[in-house]
């Protein structure tokens, strides 16, 4: 794949990158959302406040979802000539954001721990030991980015390795960071127009050279290996419900399947019952939503952030991937013109387009 078509391109690179923190915030709304139970609650709550296309977010932080992706990106697009060099900024600016920008954006225990574990000024000090507890959403929700960077069919291994160890960085189990890998992928799918329905499969297919890299590496192998199941079978399953095995389908969503419906859905697919805090379940959720709104803001609003659950980090995703496919076709002015780091999240996009033109050339 080509990058083309510059002008369409650096849209829908933007509105990856402002979506993504919009969906961060709407799904948040300081903290009172990410922990809601009942999407029902939320869904009247947001009736009084005149509904979506009324909101203007000022005010509405963004979580430490999107402050973390900011991270990610800047230093994809910083000045580094190799990987090694790459993934010890990346680490320096996680734990810069965690130690500066994190504390009052309702910050996961894994990843504050995580952080403050990174050495990067040493050699190797981006690595941390495994975490039989590490299978959380918060490799996943800042790696969208990733996909920007390398969105080419011919850039597989290189979106892998990126997403796999800026990912254990925090999260050192398969299923945190291998929703790093789902997040990138899928944000990589975008871009390059893949129908959506084909993009969990397409994971699937990619899993394998995932595992690979890990023996290559051969970091942590055996606890990789008893630990690696789990993240397979739950998509696996997910996709039978769905009838996305076969690529040739449509989605196969239930007739009636409203906000009650899609809590007991998220609920059902999650770990421990809290629908989209961990690696799996975050990007399945997110995926579920993209499938069910297709082109409609509102309905991607509805599925992938106002539910009982981690709305923030479905949010994230779900928009993201949705700005890659759409831009900002629909979303209300006033959803974006006052998100908090908005111009930071814009430049972030369009440096990611030259940045990974200049590496396709």
């Amino acid at each position: 794949m080509a990058l083309e078509n510059t002008v369409q391109l650096c849209e829908k690179y933007e509105a990856v990158m402002v979506l993504s923190g919009l969906g961060d915030a709407l799904g948040y709304k300081n903290g009172l959302w990410e922990f809601c139970y009942s999407g029902t609650q939320i869904h009247e709550e947001l009736e009084k406040l005149g509904g979506l296309d009324k909101i203007d977010i000022k005010g509405w932080s963004v979580s430490d979802d999107t402050v973390l992706h900011i991270a990610t990106a800047e230093a994809l697009v910083s000045e580094w000539t190799t990987t090694e060099e790459l993934l010890s900024i990346m680490a320096t600016k996680y734990k810069k954001t965690c130690a500066e920008d994190m504390w009052e954006r309702a910050p996961g225990q894994t990843t504050t721990k995580a952080c403050f574990m990174l050495r990067p000024l040493e050699e190797k000090g981006y690595i941390i030991p495994f975490n039989e507890r590490g299978g959380g959403c918060g490799a996943a929700m800042r790696s969208m980015c990733i996909g920007l960077m390398f969105p080419c069919e011919d850039q597989i291994e290189m979106l892998i390795e990126l997403a796999v160890e800026s990912g254990r960085m925090t999260h050192n189990h398969p299923t945190g960071y291998l929703g790093a890998v789902t997040a990138a992928l899928f944000t990589a799918y975008a871009i390059q127009k893949m129908a959506p329905k084909k993009w969990g499969a397409g994971l699937l297919n990619v899993l394998p050279k995932v595992w690979e890299y890990i023996e290559k590496v051969g970091r942590d192998v055996e606890e990789n290996k008893k630990s690696w199941g789990y993240f397979k079978n739950s998509w696996e399953s997910y996709l039978e419900l769905r009838g996305l095995m076969n690529v040739t389908r449509e989605p196969k969503f239930p007739v009636t399947y409203n906000i009650p419906e899609r809590d007991a859905l998220y609920k059902s697919v999650s770990y421990a019952g809290w629908g989209g805090s961990s690696g799996h379940d975050a990007p399945m959720i997110a995926y579920d939503a993209l499938m069910m709104a297709k082109d409609s803001w509102f309905q991607l609003c509805s599925c992938s952030m106002f539910h009982g659950g981690d709305s923030d980090s479905t949010g994230i995703l779900a928009a993201a991937w949705w700005g890659g496919m759409y831009g900002m076709k629909g979303v209300p002015l006033g959803n974006y013109k006052n998100l908090e780091y908005g111009h930071r999240l814009m430049e972030l996009g369009k440096k990611l387009l030259n940045v990974s033109k200049n590496m396709n050339n």
